[in-house]
């Protein structure tokens, strides 16, 4: 559930008597915050100091705080000469890159800046983001630490300052496409055109939200400014190992978005299935088994291994749509079918179409592999027809 509480502007603002309904400013800066009660007053002076008397503005917080930010924004809120909006979120769907979404979605201006809520990003660049995308018909805005001009000078230590440079290449060295022209994909700052997102689209998992944005629906034409990272102003970073490791998952899924990346990826897992299978028959067969059920049995070692790795790395966000039970039985079926279906297509090969072995048993490994992909996607993880969806497909033929 999402709870709301708009701010309307000081009362001896002329614009507000004059309309007494506040217009939709020429920009709407997104702040998401979680627990940054002792920097969000700070943040709220800044922005009055250095945005309104350059550019109308509204200012709508997505807050996930367990204290007592909402609170403290709304009192600050009364002193502030532009419109500010609260929506507090009883559940942290997305995280932080989830509550951006949101606050996209709330904006009332074609522009929208995105910006943290603990001080690091300085408020007086927003007009300079606005502008530039004005001045070169942009339709995305990067504040950048890594361009002549930047600094990271506000990164607390030597290993935030690896890991931030470690992401920052990797996510450049796997989307070097959709990153063209953007030297920090990494930044929370940055300007974007509402008329160039679809939030619908948008599936965000963790804070890096421009990354989300840059690969998903990425505008035609991207610029970028030269920004300074500041120092925390209170509390501490939101940047933990459980953060890292949900990045990394969202670069998982990122990069298998495509029907061809998921099959590469499923073709690499299904080559590290090789390695317990073999070493479970090796085990049983040391052990005095007879290799054919051996084979049998550790073919299931193999599966078992593929099964997690396509659960965690390729499907996750598929997982709900049926239960694990349901999703294991039918992947094994699938597996072990492919072994039943193999051994008749070799023959196949060899005895109608005259093909020799090695090349007939090939063949044989990349179609089954193929029809094993698809029937995956197809019978594991895509979502099931609902029963209401089907009755009104009948009742509309």
């Amino acid at each position: 559930m999402t709870h709301e509480y708009t701010a309307p502007g000081r009362l001896d603002d002329p614009a507000v008597e004059a309309t007494e309904v506040p217009e939709p400013g020429a920009v709407t800066i997104v702040v998401p915050t979680f627990n940054e009660s002792a920097n969000v007053r700070r943040l709220l002076h800044q922005i009055t100091e250095s945005v309104p008397s350059r550019l109308p503005c509204e200012v709508v917080f997505v807050d996930d705080s367990t204290d007592d930010t909402p609170r403290v924004v709304e009192e600050a809120a009364k002193d502030c000469p532009f419109p500010v909006t609260v929506l507090h979120r009883d559940e942290p769907v997305g995280g932080l890159g989830g509550a951006v979404v949101e606050g996209m979605k709330a904006a009332g201006s074609d522009w929208i800046v995105v910006m943290d809520g603990d001080c690091q990003h300085p408020p007086s660049l927003v007009p300079e983001l606005v502008a530039t995308g004005e001045r070169a018909n942009a339709g995305l805005v990067v504040a950048s630490r890594y361009i002549e001009g930047g600094s990271r000078a506000g990164l607390a230590g030597g290993y935030r300052i690896a890991v931030s440079r470690g992401a920052t290449w990797l996510t450049k060295a796997l989307f070097p496409r959709r990153l063209h022209g953007i030297s920090d994909p990494m930044s929370g700052f940055f300007a974007i055109r509402r008329s160039d997102i679809t939030a619908e689209a948008l599936k965000p998992l963790g804070y890096k939200i421009l990354l989300e944005l840059a690969v998903r629906s990425r505008p035609r034409t991207v610029t970028e400014v030269p920004f300074v990272f500041q120092e925390r102003f209170a509390g501490e970073s939101k940047s933990t190992v459980a953060e890292g490791r949900r990045f990394l998952r969202h670069l998982a899924g990122l990069r298998t978005a495509s029907p061809l990346a998921r099959m590469v990826v499923f073709g690499l897992i299904g080559l590290t299935g090789f390695v317990p299978n073999l070493a479970a028959l090796w085990a049983m067969t040391q052990a005095g088994l007879h290799y054919l059920p051996a084979e049998i049995i550790a073919n299931q070692f193999g599966v078992a291994w593929n099964f997690l790795l396509i659960e965690k790395l390729l499907f996750r966000e598929r997982r709900a749509h049926r239960h694990w039970a349901d999703r294991t039985v039918r992947f094994a079926l699938l597996a072990n079918a492919d072994l039943v279906l193999r051994i008749p297509l070799i023959a196949l090969l060899v005895g109608r179409f005259g093909l020799a072995v090695l090349p007939a048993t090939a063949l044989a490994l990349v179609i089954t592999f193929v029809l094993r992909f698809v029937g995956t996607e197809a019978l594991v993880y895509l979502p099931r027809r609902s029963r209401s969806r089907s009755r009104t497909a009948r009742s509309t033929a």
